[in-house]
């Protein structure tokens, strides 16, 4: 059974439509007008359990009312959903108690307590059994570095502190599923790194269900093995970061050391965007000239000392597609 069940799932509101001027206020005031707004446009996907996924899109496109809908804060207006089984609008309670929700802008943290106080009220609220909350909160100190303030109250902590720790407490109860809003907003390289460590271990050990949020497009492509992108309320792709990248990542770039230094090279389909001194980074098309092509063309005519494949950079790609540069085709998208 799928950890996450949706079937062409609908959710609308009604706006009320308002007039200008002070004569448009009056008549507002005395016959109100009203327009239905759809956020989600029949949006089906199935998430299997310990999968990790990519929830993406634009601002406004509909991820937060979908994830509201999963978690039984808002109701659909028409299709179903099945959270672990049961639907979440009507059995929210029993939902909560198997889900952990991780938002990189608010805390679950009480402010004035030591981060530790806080984890002993959750064991009370979720009825974690002692060995389980002994053995969890044990594991995470380790693997998150929460010895070093479990402590201290929450309110004089550090970003990055209240983030791992916000995220411990979000697992505390082993849930089975997990939905993280930004959960490295504003957080340096070295703590985002330690942050998406410990998720990657955490899925690997206990199989739990995680889902993202999140405009770093860095968390989705070193966590999640599948994209879900969703745009004015429907669903535009489904698949994997791989086949994104194969589709529409048509440009390259090869980092070439030569043993001396070399001029600009111009082939045909490739093109130099940059030197430093005996090095060149030459842009090409995978579609027009294989990189083994390349690599065998260069090797003929000069002494390389090293060479890389740069990847496409799947945050610009993110964001063409945003911009409506790229457009999914229906065979990637999951949609029929």
């Amino acid at each position: 059974m799928a950890a996450i069940q949706i079937q062409e799932l609908v959710k609308e509101y009604r706006v009320s439509v308002r007039s200008k001027g002070i004569a448009g206020a009056v008549k507002s005031l005395l016959i109100p007008e009203f327009k239905h707004v759809r956020a989600v446009d029949g949006i089906s996907f199935a998430i299997e359990k310990g999968e990790t996924v990519g929830f993406i899109g634009p601002n406004g496109a509909g991820k937060s009312t979908t994830v509201k809908m999963l978690t039984g804060i808002l109701s659909p207006t028409s299709g179903s959903i099945e959270v672990c089984g049961m639907n979440p609008e009507k059995e929210r309670k029993r939902i909560a108690a198997r889900m952990g929700v991780v938002f990189g802008q608010k805390t679950q943290l009480w402010w004035d307590l030591p981060v530790l106080d806080t984890y002993e009220l959750l064991k009370h609220i979720y009825k974690i059994p002692k060995p389980v909350y002994m053995r969890n909160l044990d594991m995470f100190s380790e693997l998150l570095g929460l010895q070093d303030f479990i402590k201290t109250p929450v309110r004089q902590l550090s970003l990055g502190q209240k983030m791992r720790a916000d995220i411990a407490a979000a697992l505390l109860h082993d849930p089975e599923i997990i939905f993280f809003d930004e959960p490295t907003i504003g957080l340096d390289v070295v703590a985002k790194e330690k942050i998406r460590e410990f998720l990657r271990y955490v899925n690997r050990e206990k199989q739990t269900t995680m889902l993202f949020t999140t405009h770093d497009m860095d968390d989705i492509e070193q966590t999640c093995k599948r994209l879900i992108i969703i745009d004015h309320g429907s669903k535009i792709y489904d698949g994997s970061m791989d086949a994104i990248k194969a589709a529409y990542g048509k440009e390259r770039i090869l980092a070439v050391e030569f043993a001396e230094k070399v001029e600009p090279l111009s082939y045909p389909g490739v093109e130099t965007v940059d030197r430093q001194g005996s090095k060149l980074w030459l842009k090409f098309r995978k579609d027009e000239i294989q990189v083994s092509q390349l690599i065998n063309r260069l090797s003929q005519s000069y002494s390389i000392v090293d060479l890389t494949v740069q990847e496409p950079d799947i945050e610009a790609l993110i964001r063409e597609i945003y911009l409506g540069g790229i457009r999914i085709e229906p065979s990637l998208s999951g949609v029929g």
